[in-house]
């Protein structure tokens, strides 16, 4: 049955499991400037649907940046990061008119789909040259609005981006950031337009805030540069897994 206190169709044993991934994706987010949404959405896309999640997602990301974002403004490329909102503002709405397009099954393992390619790449740490050029980071832009509009992981999209520069740990960190936080302002337009961003999911992503934050604020506090050799492969590693779990669940 439902549970009567959370705003949307879940168990209770549903909403307590999305409060520990929700306080787990925060603590990667805080750590590492990314992954808030694309770990969540690996891990809960097999009990709730994207469609329900995006919304959701937005105030955690919104609220996680609010708490990043001083440190996100020091250190962040601000062109580069002017520009990718541009393109991610362009790309919205094409994401979200597939994701409304589309039956919840099958949105959920294109969801999947792309976190797992996306997470592969960084894995790999694919260089994308091309992608080094003011016109090529527009492109990165459209296609983390895209990719955003379908499963909220458009940080992914830029975090591979921001490879390419080959920039330190702490401006990419703060790119994403910033990206992130800007980004978010333009794309709630989308959301209610769209008719994604519902009373009901406002308030889940009110009560699982908290939570959230609580994770942020202590991923930050652990922070540090010189573990970045580490955290990257292994956040990148439970994302593939949980994807790659998500999705045989899916199939099944």
């Amino acid at each position: 049955m439902p549970d009567p206190w959370f705003p949307l169709p879940l168990t209770p044993v549903e909403v307590a499991l999305l409060l520990g991934i929700t306080f787990a994706a925060g603590l990667v987010r805080g750590f590492a400037g990314f992954a808030l949404s694309a770990l969540v959405m690996a891990a809960a896309a097999s009990f709730i649907a994207p469609i329900l999640l995006i919304p959701i997602l937005w105030f955690q990301e919104m609220a996680a940046s609010l708490l990043m974002a001083r440190g996100g403004w020091q250190s962040a490329n601000r062109t580069r990061a002017g520009l990718l909102v541009a393109g991610n503002w362009i790309g919205w709405p094409l994401g979200l008119w597939l994701t409304v397009s589309l039956p919840a099954t099958a949105s959920g393992r294109i969801a999947l789909g792309m976190i797992l390619v996306l997470a592969a790449l960084q894995m790999l740490k694919v260089n994308i040259p091309a992608l080094a050029t003011r016109g090529g980071t527009l492109v990165a832009g459209v296609l983390a609005g895209i990719v955003s509009g379908v499963a909220h992981v458009g940080g992914m999209v830029v975090a591979l981006y921001v490879l390419s520069q080959n920039d330190t740990a702490r401006t990419m960190r703060g790119t994403l950031v910033l990206y992130l936080f800007v980004g978010s302002l333009g794309s709630l337009i989308y959301l209610l337009a769209f008719g994604v961003m519902t009373l009901a999911s406002a308030q889940a992503a009110m009560f699982l805030l908290p939570v959230t934050l609580l994770g942020v604020w202590l991923g930050t506090r652990l922070f540090n540069p010189r573990w970045e050799p580490y955290y990257k492969p292994l956040c990148l590693s439970l994302l593939i897994g949980l994807a790659m779990l998500s999705l045989i669940r899916s199939l099944i």
